[in-house]
């Protein structure tokens, strides 16, 4: 029996920004949200989703501004919920959600606002986690944003931005450099100007108590257990306060963490 087809289509968000959507594989349904410069053209083969859909109907999605989705100024973090809800209505009842970086946070708030889904699962949402203050957090703010105000849309200043978010993910910068010298680069460049998107949604950076304190959803935390302490500490922070949450670490994984370690088991926690 052949597997079933990978389709394409849009979704069309509240504010009428059409959503690029992708469905892959059959099964209940479950949705995926990407961190930032991630797109279906950064990453084109989309191995998590491919690994999910041996056993889920797997939704992933560009968000606004990025491939295939529309950009309907101006933004907001309100606009991001309601993309992720017309994706979530796409994919029908019972559905599963998950998001990674800075999607776990998107997640995290589109669910505590009431978005239904049946379980989350979430790694590594890039709050500070109250190890650097909000001080800090609307620094790096001011200095992306004095980058991407600077030059023109591909510029060199653009490449600084992506450069300067892989850094702060832990990247070292040989690696960085060598990334900068590579065709996928261009894409990067081209979603430099959604990192301010990225930094609205974490707003000072500090964990949102208060909020995800009524996510009521069975809800498991990951992290990678060779990341840096400053990703580790706000997915334990977060495992506290959502009531019906689990925390689990994975053993020799960083924040670029390996889609066949990630899929069994966000396959068994969303069975």
């Amino acid at each position: 029996m052949s597997a079933p087809p990978t389709t394409r289509t849009r979704v069309m968000s509240a504010d009428g920004t059409a959503i690029g959507v992708t469905r892959r594989g059959s099964g209940p349904p479950v949705v995926l949200v990407d961190g930032a410069l991630t797109s279906s053209r950064t990453d084109p083969g989309r191995p998590l989703a491919a690994a999910l859909a041996t056993r889920f109907t797997v939704y992933d999605y560009d968000r606004r501004g990025r491939g295939t989705s529309g950009d309907t100024p101006p933004y907001t973090p309100a606009r991001e919920v309601d993309d992720l809800t017309a994706v979530i209505a796409h994919a029908g009842p019972g559905a599963c959600l998950f998001g990674m970086s800075s999607g776990a946070a998107l997640a995290l708030e589109a669910v505590a606002a009431g978005l239904p889904v049946r379980r989350l699962a979430v790694y590594e949402p890039p709050y500070t986690g109250e190890v650097t203050g909000p001080a800090d957090v609307r620094r790096m703010r001011n200095e992306l944003e004095a980058i991407l105000a600077d030059d023109a849309r591909g510029s060199a200043r653009y490449g600084d931005a992506v450069a300067r978010l892989m850094a702060t993910t832990g990247m070292p910068q040989e690696m960085v450099t060598l990334v900068r010298h590579t065709p996928v680069w261009r894409e990067y460049e081209a979603l430099a100007p959604t990192l301010a998107y990225d930094l609205a949604l974490l707003d000072d950076g500090i964990v949102p108590r208060r909020r995800f304190e009524h996510v009521d959803v069975p809800t498991l935390v990951l992290d990678g257990a060779a990341s840096p302490e400053l990703l580790r500490r706000p997915s334990r922070i977060v495992a506290c306060l959502v009531s019906a949450a689990a925390y689990q670490s994975l053993p020799d994984q960083t924040h670029d963490v390996d889609p066949t370690v990630l899929a069994p088991i966000l396959a068994d926690f969303f069975a």
